[in-house]
């Protein structure tokens, strides 16, 4: 298995922050999309960013915006990564990507997802994010048929998202996929709409650090 790198996603909270990074993930994310719960406000918080270290990347997740307003509010947050989870296109994606900022392209997959459709991405995307098909764009809370990934079978590296909980490190251990590179929590660990349960999340990294170790 190759190495996995954790992000925890839908963080605003900085004391809540500061718990969750002593479990060392590799990337905190900021939903800077209005109708969400956990939405984090595109003025840049300063407790945020303070309890925030370079060792952890800050991705922030954009649901069809413009990329005016991207470009503007990874150069206020300092972003490292941008998440884009709505119906971006391949040009769209590329003009982020060439502003010098990692892309995430997010892709809600479901029984009737095309995945050939996903070679127009290739190229201007970093990494894919595969989360459950809901009615709403974000996270769901719920798993989708992780199988249906044995349909992807392209180049770009990918997370595994959506409902994933702390009861999920056995399925994670026998799950493998050659371009799988990392796994994106949220909902799963909450106490609360943008707060996590610290434990819960430091539990969870260390099962997975320990796979990784294998």
């Amino acid at each position: 298995m190759n190495e996995l790198k954790i992000k925890v996603c839908g963080m605003r909270d900085p004391e809540n922050i500061s718990g969750v990074i002593a479990a060392m993930p590799d990337y905190l994310g900021f939903i800077f999309y209005t109708k969400s719960k956990r939405f984090v406000g595109f003025e840049p918080s300063t407790e945020v960013m303070a309890v925030v270290p370079d060792s952890v990347k800050k991705v922030g997740v954009f649901v069809n915006e413009t990329p005016e307003k991207v470009l503007k509010t990874l150069q206020n947050w300092k972003l490292d990564v941008v998440q884009l989870h709505g119906s971006e296109t391949p040009e769209y994606c590329q003009q982020i990507q060439d502003s010098g900022i990692s892309v995430f392209k997010a892709f809600s997959v479901d029984e009737s997802f095309d995945f050939a459709t996903l070679s127009t991405y290739s190229g201007v995307c970093d990494y894919f994010l595969f989360d459950t098909k809901g009615q709403l764009p974000g996270g769901t809370g719920q798993k989708f048929n992780w199988q249906l990934l044995e349909n992807y079978k392209g180049d770009v590296p990918f997370f595994l998202s959506g409902g994933i909980g702390p009861d999920d490190l056995e399925a994670i251990r026998h799950f493998g996929h050659p371009r799988w590179r990392g796994i994106d929590i949220n909902s799963g660990f909450e106490i609360g709409p943008a707060l996590k349960d610290v434990e819960k999340v430091k539990n969870f990294i260390s099962g997975i650090r320990k796979f990784n170790n294998k």
